[in-house]
């Protein structure tokens, strides 16, 4: 072999290595998981988690239960691209289905394809595999993230057809918001389907107390849907007894779900996700988002705890997609004002909704000093209460309109924490894993590629 040739095909080797060895360690195991725990904080872009655990420290003095994993080694971190078939930002439907069927599909759609072809979603396999299975969510039951792992639909809006979809899947699980899914005086259709899924052998439920009162003995599917629409904020929650008698924290779902998934000789898949963390995101609203990632974080050492406890339990830790990309910038009074925080009562979204047209000014500026300890100005307080003459507020998840926008401009002179928008980024995403086969995965990854390890480490 000539010298130069030499030399050419071994740059070419070593090139090709370079390319293939993320795949070839995606490819590879050397444990296998008995259970897969995936977590997605929806919506979370890096500023949030370090909001977040700077939140916690400062508060309660340690660090988050995500980033402990950091600091103590015992996770293996890598970044993961999250774009869809059709854009460099994803949508929540797209996100999920490049973890549930594999394939990167148009934004908007649920595992279908641009051109019709529909891929078997992850949940769906293990269930074929003797697996048990689940969803939690705080959103709808029916939204974009958990349906990805779950159903084909091309349309993610459709979340009516979606509850009937499920139906006879059997999935052991399924907890979440979005009653009015199921409920015949809300369906085009009129079909009662809670009493369609409790005539299939379901054990259906509506509250806290009867999800914490289930017995893990019971082997029948489970329907937890709590309340309308997604479920209340975490922050709002604490402050009303109602609430917190009536409607389960993402942890307790999740401890309750891992309660009943693990008594499945074969084990189980579940998903958990954060969706609030998403439309808090989207509101630009800062108390909501980071009190919600925070209890994502408490559902993450539940899963933490069970998984040293039972030894074979991957736990997946991630997000779909950034959104909004918030951040809390320099000032000189940028720790006393982030830590306002600490004693904040309320959401911006709680504010807003008990304004009315007749709302004067100083009645603005009490009631944001009782939610948040905020004192703000006449001036600013006129100008927000001038949204209410004609609602024209931006935002997903805003039906209202309301002035999520302006409220969180005047905010961010008082918490010293501002935003790049109110919509998802194409920022590349922290994604951490512990567990069985959690040592290989590699450092930078796409979203497509957790299908195919976690069908390897599972043995599937």
């Amino acid at each position: 072999m000539k010298r130069r040739d030499f030399f050419r095909n071994t740059a070419l080797g070593a090139l090709g290595a370079a390319f293939t060895a993320p795949l070839r360690a995606i490819g590879q195991t050397t444990a296998s998981a008995r259970n897969i725990i995936f977590m997605v904080s929806d919506g979370m872009s890096n500023g949030t988690l370090t909001m977040a655990s700077l939140l916690r420290q400062r508060k309660e003095g340690k660090q988050s239960h995500w980033l402990q994993l950091y600091e103590s080694g015992k996770a293996t971190r890598a970044l993961m691209s999250t774009a869809s078939a059709t854009s460099l930002v994803t949508d929540s439907a797209a996100g999920s289905s490049a973890w549930g069927g594999g394939v990167r599909v148009p934004n908007g759609s649920l595992n279908v394809g641009a051109d019709g072809t529909h891929y078997t979603p992850i949940l769906q396999k293990f269930k074929k595999a003797g697996r048990a299975t689940g969803c939690v969510t705080t959103v709808p039951i029916t939204h974009a993230t958990p349906a990805g792992f779950c159903i084909n639909n091309s349309h993610r809006g459709d979340m009516g057809e979606i509850a009937l979809q499920y139906l006879p899947l059997q999935f052991d699980v399924m907890l979440g918001g979005g009653r009015e899914y199921f409920l015949a005086s809300h369906r085009k259709d009129k079909q009662d389907l809670l009493q369609q899924y409790q005539n299939n052998g379901y054990t259906v439920i509506d509250n806290r107390d009867a999800l914490l009162q289930l017995p893990a003995a019971n082997s029948s599917p489970v329907l937890g849907v709590f309340c309308e629409n997604g479920l209340p904020y975490a922050l709002d929650r604490e402050q009303d007894t109602t609430l917190q008698q009536q409607i389960p924290t993402l942890a307790e779902m999740t401890t309750q779900a891992i309660r009943r998934l693990s008594k499945h000789p074969k084990g189980f898949m579940l998903q958990v996700e954060g969706g609030k963390v998403d439309w808090a995101a989207h509101a630009n609203d800062a108390a909501a988002l980071l009190y919600d990632q925070l209890a994502f974080d408490d559902a993450v050492k539940v899963a933490l705890d069970f998984a040293a406890t039972d030894k074979n339990t991957l736990v997946i830790i991630t997000t779909d997609h950034g959104n909004a990309n918030p951040g809390l910038y320099y000032s000189d009074k940028a720790n006393s004002n982030f830590d306002k925080l600490h004693t904040m009562r309320h959401t911006n979204d709680w504010i807003l909704n008990g304004i009315q047209r007749s709302t004067t000014p100083a009645a603005l500026i009490e009631r944001i000093e009782h939610a948040q300890g905020l004192v703000i100005t006449p001036a600013e307080a006129g100008s927000l209460l001038a949204h209410y003459s004609q609602l024209d507020g931006d935002g997903l998840y805003n039906p209202r309109k309301l002035p999520f926008k302006e409220l969180a401009m005047i905010q961010s002179a008082y918490t010293s924490i501002n935003w790049g928008g109110m919509d998802h980024t194409a920022d590349y995403v922290e994604l951490a894993m512990t567990g069985p086969g959690s040592e290989l995965l590699p450092p930078f990854v796409k979203n497509t590629d957790l299908h195919p390890f976690i069908l390897k480490h599972a043995g599937i």
